[in-house]
């Protein structure tokens, strides 16, 4: 019987896809992640790997399996897959784009309005030593109105972002390779700009770009010291599109207002020098963490192996 292996919890809509198309389902439940070498050990004789972005899927793993004609991966990224050797292999790589993109447009709007509004601070506050009552200086954020908001990364979650934001009147600068066209910027309100010019001009910067190459440490220490000392960094993108060391020395130093992380360049850890910030807010990678897009996802990955096995081409290939 034609076999899958899933790494990891995942909604059971995907293991009822999976197991009504006949397909014989592994899943892994252990604690935590499941280890390299337990990886190793199950993966061989199986057809399928359904798995999730925090799963490293490098060359010893796809060569353990040489039965192995699909990985699905769990998430929109894939940099946890080498997916230019499964390709040589003729194994195909799939993501889960698109159906992330409520969710994380979502996030982000919430970081972006916590940070300015301070409501973190202000909750640890009335949780702790609390306060004496309104004051007309105390405890002052900055309203979003008539702000100046930079998305690095114009995809289907900037889009939708800038749609989000636009609503709460502010002026939106973008940047990625190409412009959008005419009728979609007019639709967003938004102006295409470089890169520096993006940075330079955001009282808001956000971060909406795949990790590659040409984005690993996009932002760092020369970036942050051309933004305003007022502006805020927002980060639901890839960890190591920042350099997270330059971006500590920048708050430290008051060269930014704050900073709302997301993601984080050596994901799970994260800096303890951030923890001690109280303009910095630190959430578990929560981009897509909704009942709606998880369904969407294990929808996706379940149906991609269904296909492999009748012999259909599976959706959103990456390599």
């Amino acid at each position: 019987m034609t076999s899958v292996l899933v790494t990891a919890p995942i909604p059971q809509s995907a293991l009822d896809i999976l197991t009504q198309a006949g397909l014989e389902v592994e899943s892994y439940s252990g604690n935590g992640l499941i280890t390299k070498a337990e990886l190793l050990r199950r993966i061989v004789g199986k057809d399928y790997l359904i798995t999730p972005l925090s799963t490293q899927v490098d060359r010893d793993v796809i060569d353990a399996d040489a039965d192995l004609k699909l990985i699905a991966n769990y998430g929109a990224g894939f940099n946890n897959i080498d997916a230019a050797y499964a390709r040589t292999k003729g194994i195909p790589v799939t993501n889960t784009p698109k159906v992330s993109t409520t969710s994380t447009a979502e996030v982000t709007t919430g970081l972006i309005i916590t940070l300015a509004h301070r409501m973190v601070e202000g909750d640890h506050l009335m949780r702790t030593k609390g306060f004496a009552g309104w004051s007309p200086l105390f405890f002052l954020g900055h309203e979003l109105a008539g702000k100046t908001l930079g998305i690095i990364g114009m995809g289907q979650i900037g889009q939708a972002v800038a749609k989000r934001m636009a609503a709460f009147d502010m002026k939106i600068v973008y940047t990625q390779r190409h412009p959008l066209p005419a009728a979609t910027e007019a639709s967003l309100n938004a102006t295409y700009a470089t890169l520096a010019e993006v940075i330079e001009k955001s009282d808001v910067l956000t971060l909406h770009c795949p990790l590659n190459e040409q984005t690993h440490h996009l932002l760092g220490a020369t970036e942050f010291a051309a933004m305003k000392d007022s502006a805020y960094l927002i980060n639901a993108a890839r960890g190591p599109v920042i350099d997270e060391a330059a971006l500590l020395d920048a708050l430290k130093s008051g060269q930014l207002a704050g900073a709302a992380l997301d993601v984080y360049e050596a994901e799970p850890h994260v800096d303890d020098g951030f923890k001690a910030l109280d303009n910095v807010i630190l959430t578990p990678h929560v981009g897509n963490a909704t009942v709606e897009a998880r369904d969407a996802m294990a929808a996706i990955v379940a149906n991609n192996a269904v296909k492999v096995d009748q012999g259909a081409d599976p959706l959103y290939i990456v390599n």
